[in-house]
Order: structure tokens, then C-alpha cells, then sequence
């Protein structure tokens, strides 16, 4: 792709006239890759993200993965608003394998995160070569809405076009004195349907420039409009991973060696083999898979397995990873990420505030486990499987089979449940290889307790945070070390089929929002890697979720040596952050702000994320030695609101999250072995513990952020800063437990 001189994309979606609308050169959209759609009898294509039939239905092709977060609602909404489609007539269908799919925000963000700030104006270009070259469509990061509005609003805007001139030659007009609503090309009393101008509007030449609708031209955005995605799964005709049939199909379990082994080395298959339906064991580097006719024989079979493992290494267990995190804390390895004139000099001498804060190991343990059905033949390969990666896992099987990708196809399901775990690539190959041994379709389905046990866990951190006050209560210095896996680089390795590494440089993913929202005149921030020997990847909201953690609960502590409250403190200290102030202010005025009482307490914590800002307000009881979380106001302005009730549902699907991250048993090793093997074992909030959760959405026309994730950071921080209120003790480690104090 060449670079193309002009106006930036930005400076286009925020900068338009008023009276004409907002207007985008056609010239930046990317036209080095056709699309590769299929169109149905009576289906014309207009673009990669629009096919029209005949019929009017309106075919919205979406790049990302639908696991409940309402993607297949809210990108079609945004495309039929501004194309001025029925939403009774709208349909979906996932993207194929493109480059045009990538998925450049992501690239973009994190550039900018990496590069200093006067190189921020290459990224736009920049991520946008690096993401399609390198084929990166990925659901991850709060990310879709972010990244796909623009070429979304783009491609209606463009269709729009096309069919008001089809319509305008028919009627020998202007086209530009036409429009479109509710399916129908209008000017006056005149309409024309949709379906009846599609195959001639295709035809046409877009113009140079797209008109784009004014924020009160707008029908659909902003409305909640019925999800595209919840018929099919109310009567159960939607596609899960585990509801593939095909002829002939054969169903695997799997089990895994314990962290530190590599093969088995050893089998007893006898009492596999005798239970009715097992036709096959199958032994991989790291895995044994038992093969049979249907799926609870085979899972049978493998629990029936006498399997002795061959250890590559030390085993890992709670005590050695302990160790390495606190060596690394210590150690001299770590990279400063962030530096704000001269904290070390800052930070020394008196008044200087320590403290040091931990997070466990934590499973994403969706309620669908890891999943894959293969088929494998001499000219192809076929997957079907909930994925949050669709290039990644087709390059994955492609390898492991020695084949070449364009004979992979990916056939992406609904996904239940993602939250990075099914970034991965795992199941789709294991599956993949296992078909490839019996000439036969199978479907492996990971048994809970593998999906437990070897789950890419939210990773552990240790930190250690410093800081001092200034004159009026304001921070002078702030210092964060955080020792912790570096599981991007590590989750990279994997999805490009790369033995696992000894070790990993910092990584500033590491350290996601582990700066201060707050002005604060000296700041460092570093990363220290460390290598636990458990295999750690992306959780919802990654390294937010326990940087959050360190930063609001130590704002906490500066508060009380400052002799302020938690919300006057922050207020204060919030010049430059006027949205994130105006959630901290609508939070307490929800949550009814009073500090607490004997017994009670209430606990602010703040965030930035994902391009959006969040304020939780946390009122707890201390009852014997128990905490009891009575309710969690949580205010959040994620800009510009696509679909409300979406939104809200996120918000409080992340505020479960944030409980489950407060309170969720760590993950515990002994020798090599994870212990839980049920939701059981992970102390997961239920109905009946979890508290009221009020939410309010603040109205805003800043540019559309993320509401997926940004809810989960701020919880455990709250509701640690509202025990230490309710009982003067001082959580610093998660799960919160009041014996810890």
C-alpha cells in the first residue's frame, strides 16, 4: 500500500462542516485487496462488508468474532445507519479470511503506546500497513466498535451513493438531491427499494467523496435496537463449536502433562480400550487424546488412562513461583517504560510511602470449553471452531500439518465465551492433527478440567510502589515496579508455532495502565520479566486488571497520609482529566459518597482504558470474618454510544469480572499440577453473593471507546479500599481475605 497524501482519517470523522456533514476522501480507503465474498443467488457485493439481495435484506459481513458481546449487533448497526437500511431487514455473516479485515486499531494503539508522542502521527498509516501485511484480524482489546466504525460508516456511505444515483438514473435527477431511509432511495414522494437497484447500483462509480450522516441524521446509533444474534440462540438453531455434525464424525478427549513435562513416556491403554465406543488412542508431544463414537466414551477412556510423563524441567508450584517473582522484583533486569522527569531523585530522603501488592494466577474458564472439529482430505483441510483469530489458527493447523494455507479452511462458529483464551490456537490444531491420523472427521472437545488446568492464565504480578506527597497534598513522585510474565511476547510465540523460550525481554504490555490517571510531577514505571514455567496469555482486560489494583489502592494509601478523604484526594489531583473527574462525581452522587461506618465502608476506584473511562464506587460489610460487597455503582464514559443496552450489559458483565478477580481462588500448582478442575474450585461470584450493581452511562460525543473490558479493573481496588474503611485493614494481596490483613 502506498501512502496517500491528505487529510487524516481523524481529522475527517471529527472535523467536518456542520451544514454539509462530515466528508471522507475515497482515496483512503484500501483498495489493494478485492474482496473475496460469496454472493447467493439474487446477492450483489458492494463492498467487503456489504452484499444487498434482491429480496432488500441487507447483508452485513462482520471481521470479529461474536462471543456474546453483542458484535454482530452493534458493526451492523453502525454500517445500516449510515446505508439508511430497515433493521428488520438486516442480517450478518462473519468475514472471511482478508487483509482488509485486519484489525488496525490494535496495531495502532499499541504503536502509540510504544512510540513518543511526536511520532503518533505516522501510526495511522503505519498500523494500517503492518496490520494487513501481516493479516491481523483479531478480536481482542475492546477493539471492534473502536477500529471498524470508520470503514463501517465508510462502506454504508459509500452504498448509499451507488444507490442514489441507480435511482437518480432512473428518475434523471441530481443524485445528489437523493437519499436513503428505512430501505428505500427517496427524493420527495418518489421510492425505490433497495432490492430493486442493487445489481445496477454496483455498477456504478462511488464518488471521490462520501458524505457521511450528521450525528441528528442518525436513526439507528444510539438505539437499542433487537440483537441480530439472539433468535438463533434462543430456539437453538446458532452454531456453537460443539454443535458441528458431519458425516461419519468421530469425538476426542484430551489430557495434557503436567507443567515441566513434555511427552508421555509411559501407558497402560487396557482399561481405555474397554470401554464401549473407544477406537483409538492417540499420543502427541504434550498430549494424549482418546478417540470414540461419541464424546462421554471417549472422555471415559481417557480418565481410564494410567499415564506416566516425562519431566523436561523443574515442575512448577506456588512456592518457585513465588520465588521468581520476587527475584525479579529484586533483580536488575527490568526496562522503564515511562519516565517523568526525575523520579528517583524525587523518591528518596522522607516521606517517602512503600508498599508492595501481589495478583494470582487466574483461568479465563469460559462456560465453552475449547473446542475444534476437523476434517482432513488429500486437497484440503476443514475447521470449524470458535476463534477469536481466524488467520492466526488456519497459519497454526497449516504447519502442524505441513500443508499450505490457502488448502486450510476456517470456518469460524459463535463463540462462547472468549475473554483471550480463544485467541489461541489449540484445540483447532490438536483437532486438526488428530483427524489427520484417522482419516476421519473428529471433534475434540477439551473435558472442564483441562480447560482449567491448562488455561493461559491471567498472569501473576508482584509490585512494588513508591511515592510522596507534595506541597497542598499533591504527588511529587510515584515509582511502579511491576514483576510479571511477559505474556504477549510469550502468546505471540505460540500462535507462530515457536518453542517455548526460557525467557523474554520487557514488555510493555506487561504494564498497561499502570500509569496514573492523576497529575503527578516525577513518574517511573518499569517492567521486570520473569519466567514462572506456567504458560500465561491474554485475560479480560490483560495487564489492566491488576494494574489497576496497585495504582487505586496505593492512591488510597497517599490519601490517608495526606490527611484527605479517597474522593477529595483524587478530585484534586484530576486537573487534566476532566471526563474521568466527572465519573468520580456522578459515582458518588449515585452511590450516596459518605466514607462509611462502624462495620460498613465505601471505596472509590478509578481507570482509563481501551479509549473509554470508568469510576466504581464500592459499599462493603465486614461480617465476622467475612466481606460482604452490598453494592457497586459503576458510572462509565465510553463516548459515543452505539447500542446502550449492549454497553450496559458489558458494564455489568465486567463489574462480575472485577468480583470473580477480588475474590476468585488462585490458581494453585503442586508439582506441575494445577488443582482445580471445576468452576467449583474458583470461588466465582453467584446470584446470590453477587451485590445490587447500578449503572449509568455518561452522554458524550467524543470519539466511540471500549466497553468490554473497562469495568473489570476498578472492582477489586474498590472494594479493597472500602474494606479498609469498613476496618482500618489494609488489603494489598488479591483474593481479598480479611485473614490476610
Amino acid at each position: 500500500m502506498k501512502a496517500r497524501p491528505g487529510i487524516t482519517r481523524r481529522k475527517l470523522l471529527i472535523g467536518g462542516g456542520v451544514a454539509a456533514g462530515l466528508v471522507v476522501g475515497w482515496a483512503i480507503w484500501p483498495r489493494n485487496y478485492a474482496p473475496n465474498l460469496r454472493a447467493a443467488p439474487g446477492e450483489t457485493i458492494f463492498d467487503a462488508f456489504l452484499k444487498i439481495g434482491a429480496d432488500g435484506r441487507v447483508t452485513v459481513v462482520v471481521p470479529q468474532a461474536e462471543m456474546g458481546q453483542g458484535v454482530y449487533t452493534s458493526l451492523p448497526q453502525i454500517l445500516a445507519d449510515e446505508l439508511g437500511a430497515d433493521w428488520r431487514t438486516v442480517a450478518v455473516e462473519p468475514a472471511p479470511i482478508n487483509p482488509i479485515y485486519a484489525n488496525i486499531g490494535v496495531v495502532r494503539e499499541g504503536m502509540e503506546q510504544a512510540l513518543p508522542g511526536w511520532l503518533h502521527g505516522v501510526t495511522a498509516f503505519a498500523s494500517r500497513e503492518i496490520a494487513m501485511r501481516a493479516n491481523l484480524t483479531m478480536t481482542a482489546g475492546s477493539s471492534s466498535i473502536r477500529s471498524f466504525e470508520p470503514r463501517l460508516r465508510e462502506a454504508g456511505a459509500a452504498a448509499r451513493s451507488l444507490l442514489c444515483k441507480a435511482a437518480a438514473e432512473r428518475w434523471k435527477i441530481d443524485w445528489k438531491a437523493c437519499d436513503t431511509e428505512a430501505g428505500f432511495v427517496v427524493r420527495g414522494n418518489d421510492r425505490l427499494r433497495f432490492g430493486e437497484l442493487a445489481a445496477a447500483a454496483a455498477l456504478l462509480e462511488p464518488p471521490k467523496e462520501l458524505r457521511l450522516r450528521e450525528r441528528d441524521e442518525r436513526t439507528l446509533v444510539g438505539k437499542d435496537v433487537p440483537r441480530l444474534d439472539l433468535p438463533s440462540k434462543v430456539d437453538g438453531s446458532a452454531q456453537m463449536g460443539a454443535d458441528i455434525r458431519l458425516s461419519g464424525m468421530l469425538y476426542a478427549s484430551i489430557a495434557h502433562g503436567p507443567y515441566g513435562a513434555t511427552r508421555p513416556a509411559k501407558m497402560i491403554t487396557g482399561d481405555a480400550d474397554a470401554v464401549p465406543g473407544v477406537s483409538a488412542v492417540l499420543t502427541n508431544p504434550g498430549w494424549v487424546a482418546v478417540v470414540a463414537n461419541n464424546w462421554w466414551a471417549a472422555d471415559r477412556g481417557l480418565q481410564a488412562l494410567a499415564i506416566e510423563w516425562e519431566a523436561a524441567g523443574p515442575k512448577p508450584d506456588d512456592a518457585s513461583i513465588r520465588k521468581a517473582l520476587a527475584a525479579a522484583l529484586d533483580g536488575k533486569e527490568r526496562k522503564r517504560f515511562v519516565e517523568r522527569e526525575k523520579p528517583d531523585e524525587v523518591l528518596t530522603g522522607a516521606g517517602v510511602l512503600t508498599a508492595t501488592y501481589s495478583v494470582p494466577m487466574i483461568p479465563q474458564a469460559p462456560l465453552e470449553t475449547l473446542t475444534a472439529t476437523a476434517r482432513v482430505g488429500d486437497s484440503g483441510v476443514e475447521v470449524w471452531v470458535p476463534t477469536q483469530s481466524l488467520p492466526f489458527t488456519r497459519a497454526a493447523v497449516a504447519k502442524a500439518l505441513g500443508r499450505d494455507e490457502a488448502s486450510v479452511t476456517i470456518y469460524p462458529t459463535l463463540v462462547g465465551g472468549g475473554f483471550g483464551r480463544k485467541i489461541e490456537v489449540d484445540a483447532a490444531v490438536e483437532a486438526a492433527i488428530i483427524a489427520s491420523k484417522l482419516r476421519k472427521p473428529v471433534q475434540l472437545v477439551w473435558p472442564r478440567r483441562e480447560d482449567i488446568q491448562h488455561s493461559r492464565f491471567r498472569p501473576p504480578a508482584l509490585a512494588r510502589l513508591r511515592g510522596k506527597l507534595g506541597p497542598a497534598a499533591s504527588i511529587a513522585g510515584w515509582s511502579a515496579t511491576i514483576a510479571t510474565p511477559s505474556s504477549n511476547m510469550e502468546m505471540m510465540d505460540r500462535l507462530g508455532g515457536k518453542p517455548r523460550a526460557s525467557s523474554f525481554d520487557p514488555d510493555q504490555g506487561a504494564v498497561e495502565g499502570a500509569v496514573p490517571a492523576y497529575s503527578i510531577a516525577a513518574l517511573a514505571v518499569e517492567h521486570a520479566p520473569v519466567d514462572i514455567g506456567v504458560g500465561t496469555g491474554a485475560w479480560r482486560s490483560v495487564a489492566n486488571s491488576y494494574t489497576a489494583f496497585f495504582t487505586e489502592s496505593f492512591v488510597d494509601e497517599l490519601a490517608l497520609s495526606a490527611g484527605l478523604d479517597p474522593l477529595s484526594f483524587r478530585m484534586q489531583a484530576l486537573t487534566k482529566q476532566p471526563r474521568l473527574a466527572r465519573c468520580l462525581q456522578t459515582a458518588a452522587a449515585l452511590g450516596g459518597w459518605q466514607g462509611g461506618e462502624a462495620g460498613t465502608g465505601q471505596g472509590f476506584a478509578l481507570h482509563s482504558c481501551f479509549g473509554s473511562h470508568v469510576a466504581v464506587m464500592a459499599e462493603v460489610r465486614a461480617e465476622g470474618g467475612d466481606i460482604r460487597v452490598t453494592s457497586l455503582t459503576i458510572v462509565a464514559d465510553v463516548g459515543q454510544v452505539i447500542h446502550p443496552d449492549i454497553v450496559r450489559q458489558q458494564l455489568e458483565g465486567g463489574a462480575a469480572w472485577g468480583l470473580a478477580n477480588a475474590f476468585g481462588a488462585p490458581i494453585s500448582l503442586t508439582d506441575g499440577v494445577v488443582a482445580a478442575q471445576n468452576f467449583d474450585a474458583l470461588n466465582l461470584p453467584t446470584l446470590a453473593t453477587t451485590p445490587e450493581i447500578r449503572v449509568e452511562i455518561l452522554s458524550s460525543e467524543e470519539r466511540v471507546g471500549g466497553a468490554g473490558e473497562i469495568s473489570v479493573p476498578p472492582v477489586a481496588p474498590a472494594i479493597a479500599n472500602a474494606v479498609f474503611a469498613a476496618t482500618g485493614k489494609r488489603l494489598r494481596h488479591l483474593p481479598l481475605s480479611l485473614s490476610d490483613a
